[in-house]
């Protein structure tokens, strides 16, 4: 990889892009509570295919698993009086792409990614889908640096707060407005698909809820349809609860 596709020019040759790399580094695995052994592990995880051909998609895909065991396992043992479904609504809420998302965000994972120059021109470092499959491949790396006992614990302390969350939330979003609103006697949500981006292995919608006669409208991301619908109608229930 030449000098000139690197994202800026403090980049070195193994290195995630955001000011000094090893001040980057050192501070991430401040905020993610993990100090790596193997340092090329985490440089991998943060790099994405436009700047090298050895990127983070492995990892994401090793992440992925990795979090999925991990949140189950923590919430089985959380929630022991939680059904099978309600468990299963508790881990989608907890591993949907904007809920990793904001976790990226919180460690400013999007400033150490490592991308193409117009990948990083473009503010692609801070979309949603960038950002979930990004901190999919850090726990990925993690899993490769010292096991799944590793990743399992930084996921017991990134997702502590949402663990201990009142199940009062358990309902999926989009049946809690359709309920809302017709408790209020209100016509029923409609969806909208604004946009399809990014890769067909890695897909991004955007999709818009609205409510017709109510002067309310939301947008949501997420790497299904459903998902995108989900985090919308999330947005709508929170301003019809007031919250």
């Amino acid at each position: 990889m030449r000098s000139s596709q690197r994202s800026t020019a403090n980049a070195s040759a193994d290195g995630p892009a955001c000011g000094s790399a090893a001040t980057s580094i050192e501070r991430l695995q401040q905020r993610l509570g993990y100090a790596f052994r193997d340092q090329k592990l985490l440089r991998r995880a943060l790099t994405h295919k436009s700047a090298s051909a050895s990127n983070f998609e492995r990892f994401e895909f090793l992440g992925d698993a990795a979090l999925g065991l991990a949140v189950a396992g923590l919430l089985f043992d959380a929630w022991p009086d939680a059904s099978e479904q309600q468990l299963t609504l508790m881990r989608a809420r907890l591993v949907n792409a904007n809920a990793l998302a904001d976790t990226a965000r919180r460690l400013q994972l999007g400033e150490c990614l490592e991308l193409g120059v117009s990948e990083r021109k473009s503010g692609v470092a801070d979309h949603t889908s960038m950002l979930a499959d990004a901190f999919e491949a850090v726990l990925g790396a993690i899993v490769q640096d010292r096991g799944f006992d590793a990743a399992a614990a930084v996921v017991r302390r990134l997702f502590e707060t949402q663990l201990a969350a009142p199940d009062a939330d358990l309902k999926d979003p989009k049946t809690r407005l359709q309920e809302l609103l017709q408790a209020r006697g209100m016509s029923l949500p409609s969806y909208s698909l604004l946009a399809k981006d990014g890769d067909d292995h890695a897909p991004e919608f955007l999709v818009e809820c609205c409510v017709d006669g109510f002067d309310v409208r939301a947008q949501g991301r997420g790497r299904s349809r459903r998902k995108a619908e989900t985090a919308a109608a999330a947005t709508i229930l929170r301003r019809l609860e007031g919250k």
